[in-house]
């Protein structure tokens, strides 16, 4: 299960990261999301957030994501948290207007690798 949020700032994302850890969430299950990749690197390391790597997405979805265009990256980014593809899509759409997308989730890695691509699951 993820919550996703979209916020305009830097301050806004930092405040729901605190928030969602207040709330017990891990943050290494806490993802803050930027169009630019420059921008996702400072959110991440600012608010000691979680990065998408080797462990959610497995080494094929590393390695393609070497060769995507970004809004490709972010989409198989989220689609790997367990977004389904449409809502991966409709955030992606949010990140492209420049606007920030934190999502939390407490799903397990070895879940979070084998999600079913149809899982629309609830914000």
């Amino acid at each position: 299960m993820y919550t996703a949020k979209i916020v305009r700032n830097h301050t806004e994302a930092a405040s729901i990261v605190t928030a969602f850890s207040q709330d017990g969430l891990s943050k290494e299950n806490i993802y803050v999301f930027a169009y630019d990749k420059k921008e996702s690197k400072q959110l991440t390391d600012a608010t000691n957030s979680g990065e998408i790597g080797l462990k959610e997405q497995g080494l094929s979805g590393t390695v393609s994501n070497v060769f995507k265009k970004r809004g490709d990256e972010l989409r198989a980014k989220l689609h790997s948290l367990g977004l389904g593809e449409s809502e991966a899509a409709e955030y992606e759409e949010q990140l492209d207007r420049g606007l920030i997308v934190v999502v939390a989730t407490d799903q397990h890695t070895e879940q979070r690798s084998t999600a079913d691509s149809n899982d629309d699951s609830a914000l």
